[in-house]
């Protein structure tokens, strides 16, 4: 019924070139996830201190509720990303499998956002009961519908690695120059001051966040393209496929357990960071919500993200993506030593932090493109797409550990004594913390993530899946290729057939043009030849100078790879006997473990392709 409902135009993707457009970039991947991930941002970091300072929820049940009650949330969300993953790979519609629920998900982002922060001004178990209702209505449904779905467009969007790349980038400016104005600037500069405790401000403040989300989700909505579930379903891709044997296939492949693991890691420091960052400010660094103190570790840290937009994706270009990324975590290891060696001291911190987010620039911007290079492996590997069911493991795995964060660090804050502000006639009182309270909140701010950087760096080693992607990915079409001629259908490249639909589209536009255009010249006496033969000058000279630019842009590709294929014999020109002979070994050593990765995988795809075949589920392999 559903998918019956989504065929109707009024929900076609406003995208239909095969190649990324810039209004895919610009509208689908930078402005419109800007709602639901501003609003996700501003609760990561402002939720528990509305519960802890507000709400004043940390006493409740002798301090344990807010220990225990974001871990039993987390479990319930960890059941819900399983379920969704679930559905995303096996939903079937004309938009696709991930973007429907992107759809889905802009009216349940407004209302459960605002349900989090209306809380009653009742007894201790209507608000706990309340609190918890809320939080898991927003994080276990709504977010997590919106959540897995929008992280699953990067690897969907395109097989082409530069524009996956690309759009890799444009989705995390979302999330980090998008949301950090807010929240890094004008949110506690301006906002948190006049919110203060007052309840009802910051209904009015989030209120407004949520609302906000709605619009801007249906934009990322309308302008992104599933073009590799495209393309799946007409070469017959498409086929059932049990769900543990998707989960076997995920939790068994090595570049999906280090992709894993780097995610709990990395969440679990950068979770406890965020939580930890208002407290660090109100009682470490500076004095309690004064706002200049939480700006500047907040900008000054962050400037990097927004210069480092320019620098990232050429340097990973030039170095490789896990490369780029692994160097990065040993700089924000040292940015966090700094910090940690002198925790109350602002030029310190602030040159710590500046260090730290340069080397965070990588795994900020493109180290989602490299799970999508997972993902294709995963194909490669066993020649199912298991996209849903790997996000979800992902999904499960950054909202599991989140919990897990936010109870270790309310226990740290009941353990070591936190004192909550209070409100008397009428005046703000701000508690001087202990020095244990101090301590612990200055671990989780900067020290953990000095260890963790290390942690990480180590751990990419291990991750070498680019290297080879490019092959497996032409090993893809070329199954797709033989499975249709054995079907006796046509094969068309994706490319060619991309072209095709948009020419379709773009003749089925102007008949509908046409026919209205002619109802109008009816009613107001227009000379209707003349508008239409004006309409499709215009058209003509629009659609030439579109062809020319492409053109020139091909062009432009072209004389690209000439200067850097000249560029690369002239270097090996230039080597001695000896060096050339060791690039030669070098290649050859590459050549043989490829050869010995490619076996290993065409074993693995026939062992999947008679497991199916034995449980029915092969008929379109």
């Amino acid at each position: 019924m559903a998918a019956k409902l989504l065929n109707g135009r009024i929900f076609d993707s406003k995208v239909h070139s095969q190649n990324v457009t810039g209004k895919e970039k610009w509208l689908g991947y930078l402005l419109g996830p800007c709602g639901a991930l501003l609003l996700n941002a501003v609760l990561a970091t402002y939720l528990n201190v509305f519960y802890t300072d507000v709400l004043h929820l940390t006493p409740v049940w002798g301090g344990a509720f807010l220990v225990v009650f974001p871990l039993v949330s987390k479990i319930i969300d960890a059941v819900t990303n399983v379920i969704m993953g679930y559905i995303i790979d096996r939903t079937r519609t004309r938009q696709g499998k991930a973007r429907p629920w992107i759809l889905v998900s802009a009216p349940l982002l407004c209302v459960t956002g605002i349900l989090l922060f209306t809380v009653p001004r009742a007894g201790e178990t209507v608000q706990v009961v309340w609190v918890m209702l809320s939080y898991n209505l927003f994080y276990s449904f709504a977010y997590t519908i919106f959540n897995m779905s929008h992280n699953l467009m990067v690897p969907l969007s395109t097989r082409n690695t530069l524009q996956r790349g690309g759009l890799s980038v444009f989705n995390q400016i979302a999330t980090i120059m998008m949301s950090g104005i807010l929240v890094a600037l004008v949110f506690p500069f301006v906002i948190r001051p006049l919110m203060d405790v007052y309840q009802i401000r910051w209904i009015l403040v989030m209120g407004i966040l949520s609302i906000l989300a709605l619009p801007l989700t249906l934009l990322e909505y309308y302008f992104t393209k599933e073009r590799v579930t495209e393309e799946q379903a007409v070469s017959g891709g498409e086929r059932k496929v049990p769900f543990l044997t998707q989960l076997k296939i995920v939790l068994t492949d090595k570049y999906m357990i280090v992709m894993f693991a780097y995610f709990l890691i990395y969440t679990f420091g950068s979770s406890l960071k965020n939580l930890a960052l208002v407290y660090y400010c109100d009682n470490v660094l500076g004095s309690y919500n004064d706002g200049v103190t939480q700006m500047m570790v907040s900008v000054i840290g962050g400037v990097p993200m927004g210069i480092g937009i320019f620098a990232v994706w050429p340097l990973a270009k030039k170095l490789g993506k896990r490369n780029l990324t692994l160097l990065g975590f040993l700089l924000y290891a040292a940015g966090s030593a700094i910090c940690w060696a002198a925790p109350e001291s602002m030029a310190v911190v602030l040159i710590g932090q500046f260090i730290k987010n340069i080397g965070g620039l990588p795994c900020a911007y493109v180290f989602m493109a490299l799970f999508a290079d997972g993902l294709d492996h995963l194909e490669w590997k066993s020649g199912i797409r298991c996209d849903g069911t790997a996000m979800s493991i992902y999904n499960i795995i950054a909202v599991a550990i989140v919990g897990v964060a936010t109870a270790v660090f309310n226990a740290l804050l009941a353990g070591s004594g936190y004192l909550a502000p209070e409100i008397i006639d009428g005046v703000t009182v701000a508690y001087e913390q202990t020095q244990a309270v101090k301590n612990v909140i200055t671990f989780a701010f900067v020290g953990l993530e000095a260890v963790t950087g290390l942690v990480l760096a180590a751990l990419l080693l291990f991750l070498t899946v680019e290297k080879t992607i490019a092959r497996k990915q032409q090993v893809i079409r070329d199954r797709q290729k033989a499975a249709c001629e054995a079907r006796g259908e046509e094969w068309v490249a994706p490319e060619v057939r991309a072209a095709r639909e948009e020419q379709a589209f773009w003749e089925e536009s102007e008949e509908i043009f046409a026919r209205e255009l002619k109802e109008t010249c009816a009613q107001k006496g227009w000379d209707y030849e003349s508008k239409l033969s004006a309409h499709r000058e215009q058209m003509r000279a629009k659609r030439e100078k579109a062809e020319a630019k492409k053109a020139a842009a091909a062009r432009c590709a072209e004389e690209k790879e000439r200067l850097a294929a000249r560029k690369k014999e002239q270097k090996l020109a230039a080597l001695t006997p000896q060096k050339r002979a060791g690039l030669e070994r070098k290649a050859a050593r590459e050549e043989a473990l490829w050869q010995k990765e490619s076996a290993a995988g065409e074993q693995y795809y026939r062992k999947i392709r008679r497991e199916l075949e034995a449980d029915g589920a092969g008929e379109s392999l």
